[in-house]
C-alpha cells in the first residue's frame, strides 16, 4: 500500500508537498504531465526522446513552469537542467523517479476519488483528467527520499531567464531584410494602404486635427487582411487521406525537415475513420509560416510580427507567461506602443485578457529588436492581485537581467537612438504605474483614445449613418417593398425597386452594436456574429412609409439564427410601444401585430455564450460559402394613410 500524499507530506518530499500546495484543477493537471514524463520513461528506458523535456516546450513553459513544486518534482526524479532541455541522464536512478512519480499518483488517486487512501495497481495506458492514475506495482515509498541539492527557485528562475534568451534571439528573424522582402510579397500592400487612405479621408472629416495618421490605419486593415484572408487557426486538422475530422493523439518524432523549420513538436492529428496518422509540424520559423499559414496562437504572432516589420512598423513580440503570444506595434503619431492580437483582430485593447478572458496575469515581456521590456502592467487593471502571482523570478533578478539583455542589444546604437528608446520607456513607465479603468462593452480598451481613433478602428460608424428604407416612387405605386440580402455575396437586392443591388451588410442597416461579418475560410461558412470579444451585440432594420404617405397593412419576415453553447438571440419586430417576437427557422412568417403603422424596426440582440469565444456562438444567417440562397428577406405591404 502506497503512503498517502497531502499536506502532511514534507517528510516524503519537499517538492511534491509544495505540487500539493496548489488548487485542485492546477493540480490535476500538472501532475497529469509530470506522470506523464514518469511513466514514458519506466516504460521506455532505453529512448532517448523520452528522457528529454525542451525548455520552450508549450506545455511545460505554461502548464508546468508557472506551477509550485512541479519543476522541482521533476529534479527530485532525477531531470538536470541542460542548455535547452530538462534531461533524464542515462545513469539516473530509475528507482528514484519511480518514488517521486509514485507519491504524485498517489495524491492524484486520492483528490479523484475523494479518498485518503490509494492502492498501487497497474499505470493506466493512457493518463487523462478524468481517470485515477494510480502507482506502478511492485514498489513501495521511501519515507526517506532527499530533495535535490539545487536551490528550487533558483531552477525556477533559471528556467524563466533562459525563455527570455531564447525569445531574445528568435526577434532577430524579423530583422532579416531577405526574409522582409519574401514577406512583403505575400502582402497586398497597395490595396491596403488605398483602403486606409479612403478611410483616413473619413477620418479627417469626424477629427481634423486628429494625430491620427496613414500608418495607424494601416495597421488596422493589415491585422484584418491578416485575420480575415491570410492566416487560419488550426484546432484539428482534416484527415489528409480520407478528409474527416480528427483527434489529437501523443506526438509524433520530429524529422530532419522539421528540425530545419525548428519544429521540435509534431502534432499526430489522427483520424478514426482510415486509422491515418495526420502529421502536423508546430514550426517556430516564420519563413516556414509564410508557406503553411496555419496554426495557433504562437505561428499568428510570429508570421504576423514579421509582417508588421516587412511593412516597415516597428513591432515587439509579445510573450504571456500564462499561455498566449501577440505583437505590439509602434504608433509615431500617437507616440505609443499599439496592442495588437492577429488572433483576434484586435487592436488597442490592452485589458481583454485579464477582463474579457478572465486570465490570471502574471508576466508579460514584450521583445525586439533594439530592446526587451517588461510591459505586463498595460494588460492590467489588478496590480495588486496579479503581482502575489509574479513568483516565478525574483523582481530584482528579472530587472538585471532584462537591463543586461538591452545593454548587449544597444552596444552598437546611436546616441540618438538610445535616446529615443529611453524617453519611450519613460512614457511606458508612466502609463504602467496607474492602472487603467476598463470601459464597458470594450473589454478595456482605452478610453482616452481621439474620436478619429475610435473611429478608425471601427468603434464609431464613419459616416455616422442610419439606414432607413422608405418606399420609392415604384414602390408607392406598387405598394409593395420586397427586400433580399445574400451573406454569401454581401448584397441586399431590393426587388421592389427594380432589383436594385447595395452592396455591404452594414449598408442596409439601420444601428448597430459590436457586429461584424465573420468568414471561416478553413471551415467554407460565413455569418454575422459579434465582435470578437464582446459581451453583447445589436443590429437593426427600419423601414419608414408614413413620410410617403402610406402606411403598413401587412410585413412578412424569413430571416435565420444559430446558437451554440449559451449562446442566445433574440429577434423582435418593433413599431412604437409594440414588439412582437419572430421566428428564426428561415421560413417566411406573416406578423398581423404589425400593421395601420408607419414605421417598423427589426431587431437582434446576442448575448451569452461561453469562454474566450463566446462572441462566435451567436450567428445570423450562417451559410455555407458555396451556397447562393438568399437568408434574409422582408415583404411589407401598404396601404393608403
Amino acid at each position: 500500500m502506497a503512503a498517502a500524499v497531502g499536506p502532511s507530506a514534507p517528510a516524503n518530499s519537499r517538492a511534491v508537498s509544495e505540487l500539493c500546495q496548489n488548487p485542485t484543477e492546477t493540480f490535476l493537471e500538472a501532475s497529469r504531465l509530470l506522470l506523464t514524463y514518469a511513466d514514458n520513461i519506466i516504460r521506455h528506458p532505453n529512448e532517448e526522446k523520452y528522457r528529454c523535456i525542451r525548455l520552450g516546450n508549450q506545455a511545460f513553459s505554461t502548464r508546468l513552469l508557472p506551477v509550485r513544486g512541479a519543476v522541482e518534482c521533476l529534479f527530485e526524479m532525477g531531470f538536470e537542467e541542460g542548455e535547452t532541455h530538462l534531461v533524464f541522464p542515462k545513469g539516473a536512478s530509475i528507482e528514484q523517479l519511480r518514488k517521486i512519480r509514485d507519491l504524485i499518483a498517489g495524491e492524484r488517486n486520492s483528490r479523484l476519488n475523494g479518498s485518503n487512501q490509494t492502492e498501487t495497481s497497474g499505470s493506466s495506458q493512457r493518463v487523462t483528467n478524468t481517470q485515477p492514475v494510480a502507482p506502478l506495482p511492485s514498489r513501495t515509498v521511501d519515507s526517506n527520499v532527499e530533495p535535490t541539492p539545487q536551490s528550487a527557485v533558483m531552477t525556477t528562475e533559471s528556467i524563466f531567464l533562459k525563455t527570455l534568451q531564447s525569445n531574445f534571439l528568435h526577434v532577430m528573424f524579423y530583422e532579416n531584410p531577405v526574409l522582409q522582402k519574401k514577406a512583403l510579397a505575400c502582402i497586398p500592400i497597395q490595396e491596403l494602404r488605398k483602403k486606409a487612405q479612403e478611410k483616413l479621408t473619413e477620418v479627417r472629416k469626424i477629427d481634423r486635427v486628429s494625430l491620427v495618421n496613414e500608418e495607424d490605419i494601416l495597421l488596422l486593415e493589415l491585422l484584418n487582411w491578416f485575420k480575415c484572408d491570410y492566416f487560419q487557426w488550426v484546432n484539428n486538422l482534416p484527415c489528409s487521406k480520407c478528409g474527416g475530422p480528427t483527434e489529437s493523439k501523443e506526438n509524433l518524432p520530429p524529422n530532419d525537415d522539421d528540425l530545419r523549420w525548428d519544429a521540435s513538436r509534431v502534432e499526430n492529428h489522427f483520424c478514426n475513420q482510415c486509422q491515418f496518422s495526420n502529421r502536423f509540424p508546430r514550426y517556430n520559423n516564420p519563413e516556414k509560416l509564410l508557406e503553411t499559414r496555419r496554426g495557433r496562437c504562437g505561428e499568428w504572432a510570429n508570421c504576423f510580427t514579421l509582417c508588421c516589420r516587412a511593412v516597415g512598423f516597428e513591432a515587439r513580440y509579445v510573450w504571456d507567461a500564462t499561455d498566449h503570444v501577440w505583437t505590439e506595434v509602434y504608433s509615431s503619431s500617437q507616440q505609443r506602443w499599439l496592442h495588437c492580437d492577429p488572433c483576434e483582430n484586435v487592436c488597442d485593447k490592452p485589458l481583454l485578457y485579464e477582463i474579457g478572458w478572465g486570465k490570471k496575469l502574471s508576466y508579460i515581456i514584450a521583445f525586439s529588436k533594439d530592446e526587451v521590456v517588461d510591459v505586463t502592467w498595460r494588460y492590467s487593471c489588478k496590480h495588486e492581485e496579479l503581482l502575489s502571482r509574479r513568483t516565478q523570478v525574483k523582481e530584482a533578478v528579472l530587472r538585471e537581467a532584462i537591463n543586461n539583455l538591452n545593454k548587449a542589444r544597444q552596444q552598437s546604437l546611436t546616441e540618438g537612438r538610445k535616446r529615443e528608446l529611453l524617453e519611450r520607456i519613460i512614457v511606458e513607465l508612466v502609463e504602467f504605474i496607474s492602472p487603467k479603468t476598463p470601459k464597458p462593452g470594450e473589454l478595456g480598451g482605452r478610453i482616452s483614445g481621439s474620436m478619429a481613433w475610435r473611429v478608425a478602428r471601427g468603434e464609431i460608424d464613419l459616416e455616422n449613418k442610419e439606414v432607413i428604407f422608405i418606399p420609392t416612387g415604384k414602390e408607392k405605386a406598387s405598394k409593395l417593398l420586397h427586400l433580399r440580402y445574400n451573406i454569401v455575396e454581401d448584397c441586399y437586392t431590393r426587388l421592389s425597386n427594380s432589383n436594385e443591388k447595395i452592396n455591404g451588410w452594414e449598408k442596409g442597416v439601420w444601428k448597430m452594436d459590436s457586429m461584424w461579418r465573420k468568414v471561416e475560410s478553413d471551415w467554407k461558412m460565413v455569418y454575422l456574429a459579434r465582435k470578437e470579444g464582446s459581451l453583447s451585440g445589436y443590429i437593426s432594420w427600419k423601414f419608414e412609409c408614413g413620410s410617403v404617405g402610406l402606411k403598413i397593412e401587412n410585413i412578412s419576415v424569413r430571416t435565420s439564427s444559430q446558437t451554440f453553447q449559451n449562446g442566445r438571440i433574440k429577434w423582435m419586430l418593433h413599431s412604437g410601444d409594440t414588439v412582437v417576437d419572430v421566428n428564426a427557422d428561415k421560413s417566411l412568417h406573416t406578423y398581423p401585430g404589425i400593421s395601420n403603422v408607419t414605421d417598423v424596426i427589426l431587431e437582434a440582440e446576442l448575448s451569452g455564450g461561453d469562454g474566450d469565444i463566446a462572441w462566435q456562438q451567436t450567428q445570423l444567417f450562417r451559410q455555407s460559402l458555396k451556397e447562393v440562397e438568399d437568408c434574409f428577406e422582408i415583404i411589407i405591404q401598404f396601404g393608403e394613410l
